[in-house]
């Protein structure tokens, strides 16, 4: 766990991960509603693809970057009703994306890939912070 961090704190870590995770990156984001989950997303793909506007998939549910190592992918699962509707979504193409954002992954139930770095962001106590927590540690990655 890190110590909390607002949202600049989120942006350079984003920012960090982004350009240290290596191609073929599988990332769970868990944590409660307005945790920073997409601030932290956007800072990922932002690294990967500055050129080009990060906006959360909510509503698609999957959008697709094209980033300087390949296609990158962020999945937001938050509105799945249940795990057998993530089935509908590709898979395949999605793994062999060069990065594989994913929120709410528990939604998406066994359709849902492994993760390489699992993050849970949530509230902290001072207003505006969150707290971070990765595994495997930030010092694990390249």
């Amino acid at each position: 766990m890190t110590s909390p961090l607002t949202e600049a704190g989120l942006t350079e870590l984003g920012h960090r991960l982004g350009r240290s995770l290596p191609a073929g990156s599988v990332v769970w984001l868990e944590g409660p509603l307005g945790a920073g989950k997409t601030t932290l997303v956007r800072a990922i793909l932002e690294s990967r693809a500055p050129e080009r506007a990060v906006t959360s998939p909510t509503f698609n549910l999957v959008h697709r970057h094209a980033g300087r190592q390949g296609a990158a992918f962020h999945v937001d699962c938050y509105r799945l009703r249940h795990p057998a509707e993530a089935a509908e979504l590709d898979w395949g193409e999605m793994l062999g994306a060069d990065l594989l954002l994913i929120e709410w992954p528990d939604r998406g139930g066994p359709w849902v890939p492994p993760p390489t770095l699992r993050i849970h962001l949530d509230h902290a106590s001072e207003p505006d912070h969150r707290t971070v927590g990765l595994d495997p540690p930030l010092g694990n990655h390249p």
